[in-house]
């Protein structure tokens, strides 16, 4: 199998190919250069990635080649497409990137989710528009009103389905599978593969391809990682000393709860750093506005939940801190992912009180990784750390590869695929 090492060889048509070169992309990623050859031909994919790996782009290309290629007429609220997403900030991230992808070309979208009013989302739809980025709550609720009809739909992405899982959306996630029609192609991206994403993943998709560019629990090489033993009264205290060091330019703070997020930035304030808090009590409105702060270097710290951080997607994060451990030890990666992006180094320093020692030990477990202690500082923990003795890598048994029994149908999508070697010249040329 020849190895694509250039967007060109991907033989994406002409507007695609042309607003990649416009933004400076020439090299895919590892995920987009596996799965976009497989995706173009009608495949169903199954893709254990991680946020920041590209997958956005990954499955944003074919639909948009597919949809450019064979272009037809919209129908109001029966979107060709359906990207479904857990949060509103990826969302919007996908839509920015539809956008960005789709420039040349005259493929309409639009992204919906709650926590805004519907009426503008209601009009949009009302035009007729070939993809829709939507939440499950919103999604359904607007289905449930009559103003979407997901039986045109051809392509089904659904991404972050673990962060579904973790949010309690699966019911939901289950209620918009059962309103897609059968002959459709799907494509499921989930950083993780609990047991039941790998169910989900048998009943959703036909013969997939198996895609996994970054196996579960596995930190980026380029973080700097280090934690400090502290007891729970003093996080705070020893946050605002952390943050005296000037080289933390741009640092995301994480918490595990929306309260103690924002008593964490409350506590900052008082000590006179410009910090924001995002979590999902904030409105729309809030959590954008802090966000942009946070992009624009108006606000050098954004503290955060995990549900509210998993769309965050900014560039030039020095520093992430884990003001309280998660007991998860794969939301540990997730976390410290969010730095060291596009080459560039990152740190990652963890608080750890008496009681998130356990989690310490899990987390130390599953990257196979000491996490070295920093003694030196002033309100460390007098309390002894016994560590465990990370086991060495074992085999991961091979589970949940998102196969399926049922034999794949033929499927006819307007017409059929058009010829990978035949020129499209696309819409909006």
């Amino acid at each position: 199998m020849t190895t694509t090492t250039s967007f060109e060889q991907l033989q994406l048509l002409e507007p695609l190919a042309r607003a990649l070169r416009e933004q400076g992309y020439e090299t895919p990623t590892p995920i987009q250069a596996r799965a976009i050859p497989p995706l173009l031909e009608g495949r169903d994919l199954l893709g254990i990635a991680q946020t920041g790996t590209g997958k956005t782009a990954a499955f944003s290309l074919p639909i948009l080649d597919l949809l450019a290629g064979d272009p037809h007429p919209t129908t109001p609220g029966q979107p060709s497409a359906l990207i479904l997403t857990p949060t509103r900030e990826l969302a919007a991230q996908i839509g920015d990137s539809l956008a960005a992808y789709g420039r040349h070309t005259k493929i309409t979208h639009t992204v919906i989710f709650g926590g805004v009013g519907q009426t503008p989302q209601v009009k949009t739809l009302r035009k007729g528009i070939d993809i829709l980025v939507a939440t499950p709550g919103r999604l359904l609720d607007l289905i449930d009103q009559r103003h979407v009809d997901l039986s045109a739909v051809e392509v089904f992405v659904l991404d972050e389905a673990d962060r579904m899982l973790d949010m309690g959306f699966i019911r939901d996630v289950r209620k918009v599978i059962a309103r897609l029609p059968e002959d459709r192609q799907s494509l499921l991206f989930s950083a993780t593969m609990p047991q039941d994403i790998v169910e989900l993943a048998n009943s959703l998709l036909r013969d997939p391809l198996r895609v996994e560019v970054t196996p579960p629990a596995t930190t980026v090489e380029r973080i700097e990682q280090s934690v400090l033993l502290v007891e729970k009264a003093d996080k705070r205290d020893l946050l605002v000393e952390v943050l005296k060091d000037r080289s933390i330019v741009r640092t995301l703070v994480f918490t595990r709860t929306k309260h103690g997020a924002d008593r964490v930035v409350k506590h900052l304030r008082r000590a006179g750093e410009h910090a924001e808090a995002i979590h999902g009590n904030k409105s729309q409105g809030a959590r954008e506005r802090a966000l942009e702060s946070f992009r624009a270097g108006k606000s050098r710290i954004l503290v955060a939940t995990d549900i509210a951080a998993r769309g965050i997607d900014v560039r030039d994060v020095t520093h992430v801190i884990n003001f309280d451990l998660p007991n998860v030890p794969e939301n540990y990666v997730h976390r410290i992912g969010r730095t060291a992006r596009a080459g560039r180094a990152g740190h990652a320093i963890s608080f750890c009180d008496t009681e998130e020692r356990e989690y310490l030990r899990d987390i130390e477990k599953a990257i196979q990784l000491e996490v070295p202690i920093v003694e030196d500082h002033p309100f460390r923990s007098t309390v002894p750390f016994q560590r465990q003795k990370p086991k060495p890598p074992q085999q991961r048994a091979a589970s949940g590869d998102g196969g399926t029994s049922r034999k794949k149908k033929s499927r006819s999508r307007r017409g059929g695929r058009r010829p990978r070697g035949r020129s499209g010249n696309g819409a909006g040329q």
